[in-house]
């Protein structure tokens, strides 16, 4: 999540600047064949190319507004999932008479929030981590799960043999509310724990595993890709014919030019259809760069901070002197 006023112009050249270079390519090339070489007949109907922008503007439209709403429920289910975390450690305080017992059921919380943060930013087929631009600009920011082991994390929080066996398995998270509804089970068959508390607390490990299920829907279904398929093409469709519509408008101007400019304004076509093929590319790279709101790109959740900020938050609850220290950001992008 980026936390600044504004990301620099600079920053975000730098990050669509290979499609400003396909863009510059594509409106030289036929200005230079239409000015130098004569090919008078490149020019392309106004109306067609105006009609596929109307087409791509839509659709990007579309695309935008689905992706963030994706954003906005990945934010939403990990606020969610922090209020009760909250709660559940202070049931855990209040409700379990054995403290020992007590800590130990709010350390596997943690474990299976770090178990669950470091399984949504594992990778996935249709990401954009991967892309070049993604790639490059990563090295502005930092990613914890990417550079610490789950191992060394988990093992804060629960014994070796827990850890062992967690790690074994296909799916750690879902194993580690496993293990705490089997030890809700057992306090409450000791007597340790009555019916309307062990009710109350089973009841938050549901939620638990909604909130989950909900992240793993996030994570697991991306963007319909037949709908990202067709905005690319519309896109890039409008951004090639975009130049051959402009050249005959742009040699009209040559009526009206003098002096040194005369004969010459068709060459203002490869400026200005970089401009408008930029915006077009831009905003399709950015909801991109949404759909997928756990992958690790500069705009997305921060559950890293978000779990750590919580930790801290127990850890004063129980009166530890030793508070876990912040992950750090760079570049105001927390995640």
């Amino acid at each position: 999540m980026y936390t600044g006023k504004s990301y620099k112009i600079s920053e975000f050249l730098f990050w669509t600047r290979r499609n400003i270079l396909w863009l510059l390519l594509m409106g030289t090339i036929p200005t230079i064949l239409y000015q130098v070489f004569g090919f008078k007949w490149l020019s392309v109907p106004w109306p067609i190319v105006a009609f596929l922008g109307t087409a791509a503007a839509f659709v990007v439209g579309f695309k935008n507004q689905q992706t963030y709403n994706r954003t906005w429920e990945a934010r939403e289910t990990w606020g969610t999932t922090i209020s009760a975390s909250r709660t559940w450690a202070m049931m855990c305080r209040d409700f379990i008479t054995d403290t020992d017992i007590a800590q130990q059921m709010i350390y596997r919380h943690l474990a299976w929030l770090t178990a669950l943060r470091y399984q949504l930013r594992t990778t996935r087929n249709w990401e954009s981590t991967g892309k070049s631009y993604n790639r490059e600009y990563a090295r502005f920011y930092s990613i914890p799960e990417k550079e610490i082991p789950i191992r060394t994390e988990l093992a804060k929080y629960i014994s070796t043999g827990e850890l062992d066996t967690i790690l074994s398995q296909h799916h750690p998270a879902m194993q580690l509310l496993n293990h705490q509804s089997n030890a809700l089970t057992k306090l409450a068959n000791e007597g340790r724990l009555d019916n309307s508390r062990f009710f109350e607390l089973h009841k938050s490990l549901r939620e638990f595993s909604a909130l989950q299920g909900k992240s793993e829907k996030i994570k697991n279904f991306p963007y319909p890709r037949q709908y990202a398929t067709v905005n690319r093409i519309f896109v890039w469709l409008f951004c090639l014919l975009l130049p051959f519509a402009m050249l005959k408008e742009f040699n009209e101007l040559n009526n009206v030019a003098s002096g040194m400019f005369k004969g010459q304004m068709v060459w203002l076509v490869i400026p200005f259809s970089v401009l408008i093929s930029w915006v077009y590319t831009s905003l399709e790279q950015v909801g991109e760069s949404t759909e997928n709101p756990f992958e690790g790109n500069a705009n997305d959740i921060p559950i890293s901070q978000m779990s750590r900020s919580l930790e801290r938050d127990i850890f004063e609850m129980l009166g530890k002197p030793d508070l876990p220290p912040a992950f750090d950001f760079r570049n105001n992008i927390v995640l």
